[in-house]
């Protein structure tokens, strides 16, 4: 069920109705609501997978419990692990068994040994990415004793299949949002209506601007041998706002929806295209994933501690494991080393930090040092988003050296870009504007009434009068 489709618009009403005025008398019937709607919701893209999450649902349930009556500590690795072979091992199988067995037939030919294996025909399960560390933060957190273990199994139900960031996220800790399912909701009008504006502002990213750069990216990228180095680089820049129209735009819905049963989850992008260094970007982008990948990953191996060759290291880890994390394909593992790379002098200089503070904060006008930060990182980024694009890396170089032709000053041909080269830099300016909020449309609760709704209805012209052909989120096949 997508969240810009007619099944949606028919589903949150009657689930949210049903939630404040017929289950309303009782936590634990919202609760199981809640898990009803998640699992009619995530049901309806294909109902055999809801095996998998019940099945990881009583995996981790059952290891909570056994951690919280083992104290010897060689029994609670082996609970501990128990729920990372399980839950690692879904996600292995669905998403990587044909990339390895193709790689592995690779290497041995290369050898001059050839092996025969047939490739599975494996439908990967939408978003089991997301729910996969969304559960293994629980066990993990109840590991390290950082979080009390559930006995209320509706809860931890509740937690691991909500339904708003089920399929794409935010990836939330159990730490945040366990607890909120334990805690009696009382229906806020206040964070409704800002429940709705942001998902409203969710919907304008994701059909207005992904959904109508998807056209033209998806093009240009399917016939790139054919194209000046001036239209490469457009869809290049297509794609760039695509993928943060796209995936923002589901984490805005997705928050706003949540807010909407009385449930805060965490913030998952800060305006990513303003940040002055690829440090930042990290900071900004994907940030329940990024932290994720902080706290389980990073510094559990060392972190920035120790000499030179274990920051290297660890910071090409982390970059890695989070590129192939995104897809069983060599692109997403060098998109992952190339942000490495990026990243690296900033943190071998100590300058990984210098950047905190939201650009030009209290200013209209950026400084020239920081327009040119963000310039810098800006089209690094988009370099990046190639390799997270292309086929493969045959199609990704050969994309890049395109771009780098003699052509590239061509004039590019625009027919039917016009009102989106537009739309973009208005939608950007927008943006900027509205940086110190928690996303760009939260500006309108300093306008007057009026003012207020001839936004809201200039948006909501804009999604129909400018939808175009209706796109899957691009996460969901993550």
């Amino acid at each position: 069920m997508l969240f810009n489709s007619i099944d949606f618009a028919i589903f949150l009403p009657v689930v949210f109705l049903l939630y404040w005025f017929v289950a309303n008398r009782s936590l634990k019937w919202q609760n199981i609501l809640i898990i009803a709607a998640s699992y009619l919701f995530y049901g309806w893209w294909d109902w055999r997978f809801l095996s998998l999450i019940l099945f990881s649902t009583v995996v981790d349930y059952l290891v909570g419990i056994g951690l919280s009556k083992a104290e010897d500590i060689r029994k609670r690795r082996i609970l501990l692990w128990t729920s990372i072979t399980v839950n690692l091992g879904f996600l292995g199988f669905f998403k990587y068994y044909n990339f390895f067995l193709e790689n592995f037939i690779t290497a041995f030919s290369f050898f001059g040994s050839e092996i025969s294996a047939s490739s599975l025909n494996i439908i990967l399960p939408v978003g089991i990415s997301f729910y996969t560390f969304q559960t293994l933060s629980y066990t993990i957190d109840v590991y390290n004793r950082k979080l009390e273990p559930t006995r209320d199994f509706i809860s931890l139900a509740a937690f691991v299949s909500f339904f708003p960031q089920l399929v794409a996220g935010p990836i939330e800790r159990a730490t945040n949002l366990l607890p909120q399912f334990d805690s009696p909701r009382i229906f806020s009008y206040s964070k409704s209506v800002d429940g709705l504006r942001q998902i409203l502002w969710g919907l304008f990213k994701k059909i207005v601007i992904a959904d109508n750069c998807a056209v033209h990216a998806n093009y240009i990228f399917a016939n790139s041998a054919d194209m000046d180095g001036s239209m490469l680089l457009l869809g290049a820049l297509f794609f760039t706002f695509q993928i943060y129209g796209d995936f923002s735009g589901y984490s805005d819905i997705a928050i706003g929806t949540a807010r909407l049963f009385g449930f805060d989850l965490m913030r998952n992008f800060a305006f990513p295209y303003f940040s002055r260094d690829i440090a930042e970007f990290w900071r900004r982008w994907h940030i329940s994933l990024s932290t994720w990948f902080r706290d389980y990953l990073y510094i559990p191996i060392g972190g920035s501690r120790g000499g030179t060759w274990m920051k290297v290291r660890n910071t090409f880890v982390i970059f890695v494991v989070s590129g192939f994390w995104h897809g069983a394909n060599w692109t997403f593992i060098v998109w992952g080393a190339l942000n490495a790379l990026y990243f690296l002098p900033l943190l071998l200089a100590k300058k990984n930090r210098q950047n905190i503070e939201i650009v030009a904060q209290g200013k209209v006008f950026p400084t020239v040092r920081e327009v040119g930060g963000m310039m810098i990182t800006f089209w690094l980024t988009v370099l990046a988003w190639i390799f997270f694009r292309a086929e493969n890396l045959t199609h990704a170089f050969s994309y890049i050296d395109g771009i780098f032709s003699s052509n590239l000053f061509v004039l590019p041909d625009i027919t039917g870009m016009k009102a989106l080269l537009l739309i973009v830099p208005l939608f950007l300016l927008f943006e900027w504007f509205g940086r110190e909020k928690e996303f760009a449309l939260a500006l309108a609760e300093e306008w007057k009434r009026p003012m207020r709704y001839i936004v809201y209805y200039i948006i909501i012209l804009a999604i129909f009068l400018l939808t175009g052909e209706q796109q899957q989120f691009i996460y969901f096949q993550f």
